[in-house]
């Protein structure tokens, strides 16, 4: 009998539920790769990086580069999002959370492993963002292999497209009506108060966001993808903007955010969330504090974000709409012997 009497057992097992009640979605276990979307290859990709020695850069540029590879729900990777041009163009970041440094490219054209790009840009410059051709010939030069990067799905992807005289499309405010017209288009005047805004796809994830953290609590995260599809030629979104698609800081933790890139960049959602972990708040509740601020000014954008801090809890949140009431993500740690697809309900 423990000291105290029959009671004892009684009151401690009360303690024990409401410890577990109080702990955020994730229970704390280190090393930790979590990923936007049920993408399990992709997690697996990036937890044997860590488990055989790789560094936590290592376990998001295997990570996300497996997704590149394997085209994940054709919005990551060659082969997908075809802009207005029928041309694919690729964006991604890497973000090193014990040295702050960052590595971004955005409308990278020919080259399909983005997130090495980024990593290149991040490890042999002392630039944080490369854009464009220009990026793609940095690529080249790097010794990266330049190749086509349309399949025989986004080149049908985008011809249906013409034949359905550009719907959807991005376009406001010009003529002739983008809503039933193809272009090329020329400014309408005056502009309207009152705008249409396109949505995002939901059945498009747009990007993968991935954080990984080693035993030591070392941080880092990193994002890759194709964008939107029949976006305006040039368009780069939130996925290569630090603090926006994604933020690493060690002494926090890190965060990933996906959908509705031209929305949620304009909010930093990625450094709202760790600098609401870094004030103390669990890794559920930072997700939550960075959708509520978007929801405030777009209360019908599509969106979620995934959190976790140094010590590997973590959390995920969404905005509740149309067609989407519940996220996908897929975490791996110690706890796990196989990488598991989780959920959370949007609100």
């Amino acid at each position: 009998m423990m000291p105290g009497g029959d009671s004892a057992p009684a009151i401690f097992l009360l303690f024990v539920l409401n410890v577990l009640t109080c702990l955020p979605l994730g229970h704390a276990s280190l090393p930790l790769v979590i990923n936007t979307w049920p993408f399990k290859d992709a997690t697996e990709a990036a937890w044997k990086s860590l488990q055989s020695g790789g560094t936590v850069l290592d376990a998001v540029e295997k990570g996300c580069g497996q997704c590149e590879e394997a085209q994940c729900d054709g919005s990551v990777g060659y082969g997908g999002s075809p802009d207005e041009r029928g041309e694919t163009t690729l964006d991604a970041m890497i973000m090193n959370g014990d040295t702050m440094e960052v590595g971004a490219v955005a409308d990278l054209r020919r080259i399909k492993n983005a997130i090495g790009v980024a990593r290149a840009v991040m490890e042999r410059t002392t630039h944080t963002l490369l854009v464009g051709e220009s990026a793609s010939l940095f690529a080249e030069n790097m010794g990266f292999t330049a190749e086509d990067l349309t399949t025989n799905k986004s080149l049908n992807i985008f011809l249906e497209w013409l034949k359905g005289n550009c719907q959807p499309n991005y376009r406001k405010n010009v003529f002739p009506d983008p809503s039933k017209y193809c272009g090329p288009y020329k400014p309408r005047a005056p502009v309207t108060d009152k705008q249409t805004r396109g949505h995002a796809n939901v059945h498009s994830h747009d990007t993968i966001g991935m954080i990984a953290m080693d035993q030591g609590g070392r941080v880092a995260a990193g994002t890759s993808t194709n964008g939107m599809t029949h976006k305006v030629p040039g368009r780069v979104g939130d996925s290569p903007i630090a603090g926006a698609g994604a933020y690493a800081d060690s002494s926090v933790g890190g965060a990933a955010a996906t959908g509705d890139g031209d929305v949620m960049m304009r909010f930093l959602p990625s450094y709202l969330a760790v600098e609401q972990m870094r004030a103390g708040a669990d890794p559920s509740a930072a997700c939550e504090t960075a959708i509520s601020r978007i929801k405030r000014h777009y209360a019908d954008f599509f969106g979620a974000i995934i959190c976790a801090n140094t010590t590997g809890h973590y959390g995920a949140a969404c905005n509740k709409i149309a067609g989407f009431s519940q996220f996908r993500f897929t975490v791996s740690n110690s706890e796990t012997v196989t990488s598991r697809v989780l959920h959370v309900d949007c609100f």
